[in-house]
């Protein structure tokens, strides 16, 4: 997976970035859905929970760059927010849970308010 941090981009193509951000977050909440109908422990899971890590992992690392443009407490509340994607992943992954249904609703959300 391509990463990149905002910084890199040109000003002109920021809503690329952003489009880019809700194709990203579509294919994870598609998996997600899948994964959730396939079950625990499915290959299904085993991707869906890989590529959400990956997505979130880099969402955060460019969250918390000095280089990210975006207001500092936004910028707060997503690293909390995707922290807490990341950790409900891993409950996932480990068979603590299986809320794959809250992993869905929130990046639907955070998707959704990507402008």
């Amino acid at each position: 997976m391509y990463q990149f941090s905002h910084a890199d981009i040109p000003t002109g193509s920021m809503a690329d970035a952003r489009n880019h951000e809700r194709q990203l977050l579509t294919r994870s909440i598609d998996m997600l859905s899948a994964a959730a109908l396939a079950g625990h422990g499915s290959t299904e899971a085993i991707e869906a929970l890989h590529f959400t890590n990956s997505v979130w992992t880099t969402f955060v690392e460019d969250l918390g760059s000095s280089d990210n443009t975006l207001p500092k407490e936004l910028r707060a509340n997503l690293i909390s927010i995707g922290l807490w994607l990341l950790r409900e992943a891993e409950d996932i992954s480990q068979g603590r849970t299986d809320n794959f249904e809250g992993l869905i609703e929130v990046s639907a959300i955070i998707r959704d308010g990507i402008q």
